[in-house]
């Protein structure tokens, strides 16, 4: 699944704001899921951070590109979660518009 949360704040103060949420991200998370969940974050370079999420015995491998237009999430969905794709999306979304307000 591909997302894009457009926005124009430029490169630079994107990256900011990502990285001054990263520490709690895994608690928030967790609360938004409602139930334990691992989260492993790391950069790829200056604009792509690679993002793995693990709860329920699933894990969800998503990258998210740095544009100077546009957040972009490239997420895998495992099919047993299928179903939960609307409120994957829904996640994203939202906690991504919040990052960019």
């Amino acid at each position: 699944m591909r997302l894009e949360i457009p926005h124009s704040l430029g490169k630079d103060e994107v990256r900011r704001r990502i990285a001054a949420r990263m520490d709690g991200a895994e608690a928030k998370a967790g609360a938004l899921v409602g139930g334990p969940l691992s989260l492993t974050l790391h950069w790829i370079g200056q604009d792509r951070l690679s993002v793995e999420a693990s709860t329920m015995g699933y894990t969800v491998p998503t990258t998210l590109d740095i544009t100077e237009t546009a957040l972009v999430f490239d997420v895998t969905i495992p099919g047993g979660l299928g179903f939960a794709r609307g409120m994957i999306e829904k996640m994203i979304r939202e906690r991504g518009e919040k990052l960019l307000s």
